[in-house]
């Protein structure tokens, strides 16, 4: 089943950093984002979670939880969170669950060799476990900012 705007999200849990387990159903009552991206360390995924970082204040006031995902270990996370200083959890997603749930993995080309990989996606997720807003394809610079401006929208 694909997701969609205004339907529920399947329920799901994952391993995160901090020793977290995260749980779809726990996180009922709270809006949260979940972005996706290709790997830890690498300029455009810094480059990511550091927007995330620098507006999180931001996403706390509304009452927003960020989580970033990506298939590396829990270890490379933990490695990538201090390093960066992220005040939120990484999901380490090695059997591709949850990107196959929001339906992230696609066929990429590198110096025309091509393999499956996360496309840059974001979700944005509401109280009652419903996709309000997705961005997929994503482009870095002003994406943080944009996902804020949608959360701020959320009722």
């Amino acid at each position: 089943m694909t997701i969609k705007i205004n339907r529920k999200i399947n329920k799901f849990k994952a391993s995160a950093t901090s020793e977290k387990e995260i749980d779809s159903q726990e996180l009922m009552g709270k809006n949260y984002i979940i972005y996706f991206y290709p790997k830890d360390n690498t300029p455009g995924c810094t480059q990511e979670g550091e927007n995330f970082r620098d507006l999180y204040k931001e996403f706390k006031k509304i009452k927003t939880e960020i989580y970033g995902v990506s298939r590396e270990s829990l270890k490379s996370h933990e490695g990538f969170k201090e390093k960066f200083n992220y005040p939120f959890e990484l999901i380490s997603d090695p059997d591709e669950s949850l990107c196959k749930l929001f339906d992230v993995m696609k066929e990429k080309s590198m110096y025309g060799r091509k393999y499956m990989g996360i496309e840059r996606s974001t979700f944005l997720i509401n109280k009652e476990g419903k996709l309000s807003a997705e961005w997929r394809k994503v482009k870095v610079p002003g994406h943080a900012e944009e996902v804020l401006e949608a959360a701020k929208k959320i009722k």
